[in-house]
This record gives C-alpha cells, sequence and structure tokens, in this order.
C-alpha cells in the first residue's frame, strides 16, 4: 500500500490564534462550542471537524462567521478524519486549552498558535492522518540577556505573570 506525504499551510490572518486536534466522536462539535463559550465569555471563535465515517462531513460552529468559514475552510484542506480545527480571536489558547483538554472526546492537541502553521499529513488509499505540524520558524540565534528582559517583560504586559 503507497503512502503519500502532504504538506498543507493553514490560511489565516496572522492576528488569528489556532488550536488543532483530534477527536473521536460527531459529538465533539457541540461539546467543544459549549466549552468554548464556558470558558471565556463573549468568546470569538469558529471550529470545524472532519467527521470519520457515515456521511464524512465537515461539521462546523461558532461565534464569529470570519472564523467559522476559516474553520471550515482549512478543516476541508486538511481532510484527516476526526480532526478539528478551532480559530480564536480576542482570546489566547492558554485560556481555553485547559477546558478543551477536558472534553471526553478530545484525544489529542497538536498545536494551539497564531504561529504560520503547515499540517504534515499521510495519505493512504483508505484516508489522510495528521502526522504533526510545523509550528512557526525555525530558530535565529540563543535567547540573550536582553531577550530574557524582553520575555519577562511580555508575559507581565500579558498578565501571565506578575
Amino acid at each position: 500500500m503507497a503512502i503519500e506525504l502532504l504538506s498543507v499551510a493553514i490560511q489565516k490572518p496572522e492576528e488569528i490564534n489556532l488550536i488543532l486536534g483530534q477527536a473521536h466522536f460527531i459529538k465533539t462539535v457541540e461539546d467543544l462550542h459549549e466549552t468554548l463559550v464556558t470558558a471565556v465569555p463573549n468568546a470569538q471563535f469558529g471550529l470545524a471537524f472532519c467527521e470519520a465515517s457515515g456521511p464524512c462531513l465537515v461539521r462546523w460552529s461558532g461565534t464569529d462567521q470570519e472564523l467559522t468559514e476559516l474553520a471550515r475552510t482549512n478543516a476541508h484542506a486538511i481532510g484527516a478524519g476526526h480532526s478539528f480545527l478551532i480559530f480564536l480571536r480576542h482570546c489566547f489558547p492558554i485560556n481555553v486549552l485547559p477546558a478543551i483538554r477536558q472534553v471526553p472526546e478530545v484525544c489529542t492537541i497538536y498545536c494551539a498558535t497564531a504561529n504560520p502553521v503547515e499540517v504534515i499529513l499521510a495519505q493512504t488509499g483508505q484516508g489522510r492522518a495528521i502526522l504533526g505540524v510545523v509550528d512557526g520558524v525555525p530558530p535565529k540565534g540563543i535567547e540573550q540577556a536582553q531577550d530574557q528582559e524582553a520575555r519577562k517583560t511580555l508575559l507581565r504586559k500579558f498578565g501571565y505573570k506578575f
């Protein structure tokens, strides 16, 4: 049986965060939606889930039309069964990841980032599987003292450290 390796770049505006994961049941869409609106009041998001049996549709939901369309389009391009994709605006993955990990259908989180992402896929005669992701770009150097200070300042600006 032949296996073809593919790379699919996720298309999104630079400032939008995403979460890419794997789940196992059609109920995932509704449970992720409920989890997101509970975790962050007035959350702006779009999510899509690639159903892997039955009608095999890209199931979707969200609170923001643009993000929902991005999720549907990108999930369809990835096309790996039971994968899900969430796009977030005005909140960060760190605000919702603990709650998402508690959703019973969620098996894996591949990445949570605002960086450019490429999804590395294996395609067989049966379908596609996510092998991993390329999240951002390679390091450009080693952190120096001024870089450490900038990192600490940024974390405090966002309220993650005091």
